[in-house]
């Protein structure tokens, strides 16, 4: 069994002509930009999950949360599975790397009440993508990997008050990188009894 090679270029190569063509780079669907930035945010949950040795679930119907993340290990003291709630959140108007000790994001009050709740039974964290702008920016590959662009922050809302009158800014701690040691470092809290 023969297996095709891709093309050079891939497959749309010599069929547009990138020097009297006004688009620049492949040809994208035309799925709205919001729509492409939750898939993205997705695809890094997914792999930061993958990589702490995490279960993830979607909830259905979504009640305002968008995923439950588990952590199973013996030495957890309130179970040996403890779950936390993820909330996924994606913008493209703060720039990477955002300087200083916090960024704002602003949230829709109704939402921020379901996330500040306290005391809960499971606890919930807001993670936060900052992507470029344009998609052709948002991620490369090589042979030696697959880059996503730019980062996930996260925190723990809970016992925020709302301020606005229908939207509240929240201020996210650029210390708080969401990564793999990351997550496991919450799922420990969270096992120990603690919070996020």
């Amino acid at each position: 069994m023969a297996l095709a090679q891709p093309e050079p270029g891939g497959v749309l190569a010599g069929r547009i002509d990138p020097r009297t063509d006004p688009r620049s780079g492949p040809l994208r669907g035309t799925l709205a930009t919001t729509a492409c930035m939750e898939t993205l945010q997705v695809g890094y949950l997914h792999a930061v999950v993958a990589a702490a040795g995490c279960s993830l679930s979607q909830p259905f119907p979504d009640n305002g949360i968008d995923w439950h993340v588990s952590h199973g290990a013996p030495e957890h003291v309130v179970d040996d599975e403890v779950t936390i709630k993820v909330q996924l959140k994606a913008t493209y108007q703060i720039p990477a790397g955002p300087a200083g000790p916090t960024f704002g994001f602003t949230l829709d009050n109704e939402h921020l009440v379901k996330l500040a709740r306290t005391p809960v039974a499971v606890h919930k964290i807001l993670v936060v993508m900052l992507v470029p702008r344009e998609r052709d920016q948002w991620l490369s590959a090589g042979h030696d990997g697959l880059d996503l662009r730019h980062c996930c922050y996260w925190t723990n809302l809970a016992g925020h008050p709302v301020t606005g009158r229908r939207r509240t800014t929240v201020r996210i701690p650029t210390t708080r990188i969401f990564d793999d040691r990351a997550l496991c470092e919450i799922m420990t809290r969270v096992g120990s009894g603690g919070t996020p």
